[in-house]
């Protein structure tokens, strides 16, 4: 009877077996991936390099305006410190890009209402027109939506400055949902205030709280319609302007020198460490060299781009060695053209490569949170499945994997089936910071920057070691 008991238990034992084998293995490389990704991080945050080149690129460059001398000294420099990392390529695509110039000082002033004359606090938008030196006076007439712009009509606007006021929707807790729930004013309310007869443009800025920095930020004329000139001015000042404006009628004075020059011949900076057994795969990390002309650009996007630096230095400084090649994207003009972006995709598909994925850092130097992931349909369907394992290794850093927008620079390659991924730091603060003046490099935290490198190269290392639905 023993011997019977004993025979059955060894028999379920065998059957078993291979159930405890793949548990065994399973669980090893598991052990094995939080083991690397515990390197990454420690790499990170003592022995990152994304800090000290940021600080260079704020504060020895500054402001990287497409077409400017800064942006070029941007691309110089970037080239230069992924060109000491001992990676396989380092070169620069060119791209031609915008040359817009704020010129001097602009002046937007309130000259008649119950307050008396108020200066405001203002920039003028990135590709508007200028007033001319005598500048333009006009009463304003404010609205909330580009649709209440078109229920007044040519009778309430013609010959006004409109003054778009839509704020942030508080109760979003993502602010870049609240941010793409308004930014349609900035960016096309001067052509649909020019096609009722209005002679300029005031924008709420797009800020998520009250504060005095206006902020800068595109539009984009339709063509056919007058260019009329546009500015932002601060939240408070906003708040100010729309008080004024439920007592009695506010005319306004505005004066910017602003212009477009000649496009300019510029670059993309790009580094790559080649695949050891699938260089012809590519996995892509980047953000964007260019920034808007006041402040540093230290969040936007400064930021992601040392991070993207950082990963390459890190993966070399641990000596690993991919499968799939590794490659370090710095695009020129995402602020007001796109054209890096447009530039990369189209050589990507002239040569016929394949982007396994691209990732792009441009929501700021932020606490990480996780990434966000785009792609068309069937890509999406056959992708995002496979990376859900992987959270087991990321959850203890505090990092999610769910659906959403990539990145604009890396936009251009969804129709050429990649898979899209937007880093995600932490947005609360963010829109304090985007397209001003104090976006500087003292309001990046040092810590928090370098987790973000952290954060992608442990993705990167992931999608390298396990592929995305092909193997």
């Amino acid at each position: 009877m023993k011997i019977r008991a004993l025979l059955a238990s060894f028999g379920i034992f065998l059957s078993v077996l291979p159930t405890v084998r793949l548990f065994a293995q399973a669980n090893t490389a598991e052990n094995e991936d939080a083991f690397f990704i515990r390197q990454l991080h420690d790499a990170a945050l003592s022995q990152g390099r994304c800090y000290p080149w940021l600080h260079h690129l704020t504060k020895k460059i500054g402001a990287r305006l497409s077409g400017s001398p800064q942006a070029a000294a941007a691309v110089e420099y970037t080239r230069q410190m992924l060109d000491t990392l001992g990676l396989d390529s380092v070169w620069l695509q060119p791209c031609t890009v915008p040359h817009w110039v704020r010129g001097d000082r602009e002046i937007v002033r309130i000259i008649q209402s119950d307050m008396g004359t108020v200066e405001l606090r203002a920039l003028a938008l990135g590709n508007s027109v200028g007033t001319g030196e005598a500048g333009i006076s006009g009463e304003v007439v404010e609205v909330q939506s580009l649709e209440a712009l078109e229920k007044l009509g040519e009778a309430k606007v013609k010959g006004k400055i409109v003054f778009f006021n839509r704020p942030f929707d508080a109760t979003k807790l993502n602010t870049f949902e609240a941010y793409g729930g308004a930014v349609e004013q900035r960016a096309y309310g001067a052509s649909e205030a020019a096609k009722f007869g209005a002679i300029g443009v005031l924008v709420r800025s797009m800020a998520s709280g009250l504060n005095d920095d206006p902020h800068t930020g595109g539009l984009v004329y339709k063509n056919g319609l007058p260019k009329i000139p546009a500015a932002a001015i601060s939240t408070n000042d906003a708040e100010l302007l729309s008080r004024l404006l439920k007592k009695s009628p506010v005319k306004v004075f505005m004066r910017t020198n602003c212009q477009q020059l000649s496009d300019k011949p510029s670059f993309n900076v790009i580094g790559e460490i080649r695949g050891s057994e699938r260089p012809d795969e590519i996995i892509a990390v980047g953000g964007h060299l260019d920034s808007w002309d006041v402040g540093e650009g230290a969040h936007d996007d400064g930021a992601g781009c040392v991070q993207s630096m950082d990963i390459l230095q890190i993966f070399k400084r641990l000596n690993y060695k991919p499968k799939r090649t590794i490659r370090c994207v710095l695009f020129m003009n995402e602020e007001n053209g796109l054209r890096g972006g447009t530039a990369y995709a189209d050589e990507a598909k002239r040569k016929g490569e394949h982007h396994l994925a691209a990732i792009e850092s441009d929501r700021g130097g932020f606490t990480p949170r996780g990434f966000l992931v785009d792609a068309e349909a069937a890509v999406f369907a056959k992708n995002f499945p496979a990376m859900q394992p992987w959270l087991t290794v990321l959850e203890p850093y505090g990092l999610r994997i769910k659906k959403g927008g990539g990145g604009a620079d890396i936009s251009p390659l969804k129709t050429q089936g990649v898979l899209l991924i937007g880093y995600e730091p932490d947005s609360q603060r963010y829109f304090d910071f985007h397209h001003t003046e104090v976006d500087v490099f003292e309001a990046v935290n040092k810590r928090e920057l370098e987790l973000g490198t952290a954060a992608m190269a442990s993705l990167i290392y992931l999608m390298d070691k396990y592929g995305l639905g092909q193997d």
